[in-house]
């Protein structure tokens, strides 16, 4: 269990975060969404405590995580933050090892146990055939899988994604979708990831944050958050929402900018 309590954030003078007390629950998928601007990626930073807030605290397991020591915590929770262009040019087997870091003294070398871990995280990811090739040399779908990869060389019990499908194209979007839920699924992974595609969030998530104005408007399951009230008043769009018939889940037909006087479409 992840809880935060009264986190406020303020970046240049105005508050990003404003007295946010919320809680993720452990071995589930949870997707944050909310418009440009509204503290989703802020929240991932404090949580993961690459920021600190002016006040509030974050407890993983009950245990405040300042209390956490540097290696320890990074063997409780891995964060990958918005993919960059600028990685240098190294093996995709040398970025994966990276992951493996935290569980090593300051001069120690991989052992066998850590290329074996390595090794099943390449595996797990797809990018086993990939081991060496420079990391430049992939495409934005295999980048991001090598990324993700690493986190899980790491074997963290939490993991953190900030947008882990931007500027890929549908195909590789569906890739990573379907790789976070077999992390959640089949290595007990808990995922706590911010994403833009709100159909994505509704079919693969287990629980949905929505953020407005750096607070929490919603919580709770796909079907109880993605309704056309919540895509009125924290996006400003008139929706069509229907439900999956094989999945259960909330699907978004159709969308248009609200203007005055609009009222929800009818599917």
């Amino acid at each position: 269990m992840i809880r935060a309590e009264h986190l406020v954030v303020r970046y240049r003078g105005s508050r990003v975060m404003d007295d946010v007390s919320i809680g993720f629950e452990s071995g589930l998928v949870h997707s944050i969404l909310g418009p440009n601007g509204c503290g989703k990626s802020t929240l991932l930073k404090v949580l993961s405590r690459q920021l600190k807030g002016e006040n509030g605290v974050v407890y993983i397991d009950g245990k405040e995580i300042r209390e956490w020591g540097m290696k320890s915590f990074a063997r409780q929770l891995a964060m990958l933050a918005q993919s960059h262009e600028d990685l240098s040019d190294i093996s995709v087997y040398d970025l994966v090892s990276y992951g493996r870091f935290p569980h090593k003294g300051f001069i120690q070398r991989l052992d066998e146990d850590d290329r074996r871990v390595v090794d099943w995280a390449l595996q797990l990811t797809g990018m086993n055939t990939f081991s060496s090739r420079s990391v430049r040399e992939l495409s934005g779908g295999e980048r991001q899988r090598a990324r993700i990869a690493m986190a899980v060389a790491q074997q963290p019990k939490v993991l953190l994604l900030d947008e882990p499908t931007t500027y890929l194209d549908i195909c590789h979007q569906l890739e990573i979708m379907e790789l976070v839920v077999h992390l959640n699924r089949v290595e007990r992974m808990t995922v706590i990831m911010v994403l833009h595609e709100l159909n994505h969030a509704a079919a693969f998530s287990d629980r949905i944050t929505v953020m407005k104005q750096g607070a929490v408007y919603a919580q709770g399951q796909p079907c109880e958050v993605i309704v056309p009230k919540m895509l009125r008043d924290v996006f400003h769009v008139d929706a069509c929402v229907a439900q999956d018939i094989e999945g259960g889940c909330p699907v978004i037909k159709s969308m248009k900018l609200l203007t005055m006087g609009n009222s929800s479409s009818v599917c």
